[in-house]
C-alpha cells in the first residue's frame, strides 16, 4: 500500500497520522519547519475531541500533563454580574471531560506520540509543500526546496495559510478579518470561581476570555490563559497585523483599565503577564469542496475559524477521526475522501460563519443590546429559557450535544482495519 502524504505538521496532521496508523495506513508527515517547538497558549478541547483522544489511547494522564479539565463555562457582564454559566465536561453529563490545555505543550505530545508508535522517519522536518499534481496513479507534494514527495493520497493540513487550498481554490477570497484584534498571555495567578472556570467578560466588542491550563502549585498558584479582545468599529482604518507577533503589554493594556471587581482584578491580571502575543482574529470564507481528486482539505486549511466557539482544535481531531472511519470504510482513496467531504464540509462551513457572529458569545450581543452590558437582574434582560436555548443551538451545531454525543457510538471501532 503506497503511503498516505500528510502536508502539515500541527495539531490537525499529527492528530491524522495518528489515526492512519491505528488503522493501519501508511503514512508520512511534511512539516514546514525545522524544528518544532511549543507555540501559543491556552485551547480548550471539547468532549467529542477528549472521546477521540481517549479513543487513540491519549487518556487522562497524558492530558493532565498538559492542561486540566474544565468545570465551567460562564459568560459575565460588565458590572461583573453573571450572564450565563453551566457545568462543563462530566460535571454535565458528558461520558467525557472538557480540557483546558497549553496549546504548545499539548501539540508536543502530539509529536513524542507520532514518534513513539510510527518512528522518527514518520515526520520529515524543513519539507515545505508548495503544492501538487495528481494522476491515476498517485499525488505528488511539491516541496519548496524542489524535491518531491509520491503517495496515493495527499491530506492537506497545512493551516490557514494553505498552499494546498490556494491550489485547490485559486480563485478565494483573501483572508477575512472583520476588525477585531486579540492579545493572548499568561499569567501565573489564583484561579477564579470554580477553580477551573472559563470566564467570557465584558461585551461582544470588548472582552475578556480567563481560564487557567495548568493545576495550582503549592502556592496555589496556576498558568492563568487570557484573551484580551477590542473589535475596530471601522476595520479600514487598522491594518490586520502580522500573525501571532509579540507586543508590549502597555500597548494594549488601557483598554481594559478600571475592569476590577472584588473577584476579579483584570489590569493586574494583564500586567502580570511575562509576554503578550498580538493577532487579528481571522478567518477564511467557506469553499463548497474539501477535495481534489486524490487530494483532501483538512483542520483550518479547511476552515480556519473564530475561536469564539473554542473548537477549532476540536474540529481538527475530529477531521483525523472522519476521515479514519471513512478510509475503514472504503479503504485509504479517493472515495473515502469524498465521503469525508460530504459529511463535514456543509455543516462546518455554516459553523465557520456562526462563529464569525460571535458563537456562543453571542448572549454578550443580546445583552450589549439590550441594556449595554450592565444589569442588576439578567432575568429581566434575557430570560433563562432563551439562554439555555441560545447554547443548546450552539453545542448541537458544533457538534457536541450531551445526549448526541453520549449516545453515538465509536467514530472508529476499536480494532478497525482500512
Amino acid at each position: 500500500m503506497d503511503k498516505v502524504l500528510i502536508a502539515g505538521g500541527g495539531i490537525a496532521g499529527l492528530a491524522t497520522a495518528l489515526t492512519l496508523h491505528q488503522i493501519g495506513v501508511p503514512c508520512v508527515v511534511l512539516e514546514s519547519v525545522r524544528a518544532l517547538k511549543p507555540l501559543g497558549v491556552g485551547i480548550n478541547l471539547q468532549p467529542n475531541a477528549v472521546r477521540e483522544l481517549y479513543d487513540l489511547g491519549l487518556g487522562a494522564d497524558a492530558l493532565d500533563e498538559v492542561g486540566l479539565t474544565a468545570r465551567e463555562w460562564a459568560l459575565v457582564g460588565l458590572n461583573g454580574n453573571d450572564i450565563y454559566s453551566e457545568p462543563r465536561g462530566m460535571l454535565a453529563g458528558y461520558h467525557w471531560p472538557q480540557y483546558a490545555v497549553h496549546r504548545g505543550r499539548f501539540h508536543m505530545m502530539l509529536y513524542r506520540t507520532v514518534l513513539e508508535r510510527l518512528g522518527a522517519e514518520a515526520v520529515k522536518l524543513g519539507a515545505r509543500v508548495t503544492g501538487y499534481r495528481q494522476d491515476a496513479t498517485g499525488v505528488t507534494a511539491i516541496l519548496e526546496d524542489g524535491r518531491e514527495e509520491r503517495g496515493s493520497l495527499l491530506i492537506g493540513a497545512d493551516g490557514i495559510h494553505s498552499a494546498i487550498r490556494a491550489q485547490m481554490h485559486p480563485a478565494q477570497p483573501p483572508i477575512h478579518w472583520g476588525g477585531a484584534v486579540m492579545w493572548r498571555g499568561v499569567t501565573r495567578a489564583k484561579p477564579i470561581r470554580t477553580g477551573s472556570s472559563f470566564v467570557g467578560l465584558g461585551t461582544h466588542r470588548h472582552r475578556m476570555v480567563i481560564y487557567p491550563i495548568s493545576h495550582p502549585g503549592p502556592d496555589g498558584l496556576a498558568d492563568i490563559n487570557w484573551i484580551a479582545e477590542v473589535t475596530w468599529d471601522d476595520p479600514g482604518a487598522h491594518a490586520a497585523t502580522g500573525w501571532f507577533r509579540q507586543v508590549e503589554i502597555e500597548d494594549f493594556a488601557h483598554h481594559f483599565d478600571g475592569w476590577t471587581w472584588d473577584w476579579l482584578d483584570v489590569p493586574a491580571l494583564i500586567r502580570g503577564g511575562s509576554v503578550a502575543y498580538e493577532n487579528p482574529m481571522i478567518d477564511r470564507d467557506p469553499v463548497p469542496t474539501w477535495q481534489d481528486g486524490r487530494v483532501l482539505l483538512l483542520g483550518d486549511a479547511a476552515h480556519a475559524m473564530y475561536p469564539t466557539g473554542s473548537n477549532g482544535a476540536s474540529q481538527a481531531i475530529i477531521d483525523a477521526r472522519t476521515l479514519g472511519a471513512a478510509m475503514v470504510a472504503q479503504g485509504p482513496t479517493e472515495a473515502a475522501l469524498a465521503a469525508f467531504d460530504a459529511q463535514l464540509c456543509g455543516p462546518v462551513s455554516a459553523l465557520i460563519l456562526r462563529n464569525r457572529g460571535a458563537g456562543p458569545f453571542g448572549l454578550l450581543t443580546l445583552v450589549d443590546e439590550r441594556c449595554g452590558g450592565e444589569f442588576d437582574d439578567i432575568d429581566a434582560v434575557i430570560p433563562a429559557e432563551e439562554r439555555s436555548a441560545f447554547m443548546a443551538g450552539y453545542k448541537k451545531a458544533a457538534g457536541f450535544a450531551i445526549e448526541t454525543l453520549n449516545a453515538a457510538p465509536p467514530t472508529i471501532a476499536p480494532g478497525s482495519r482500512a
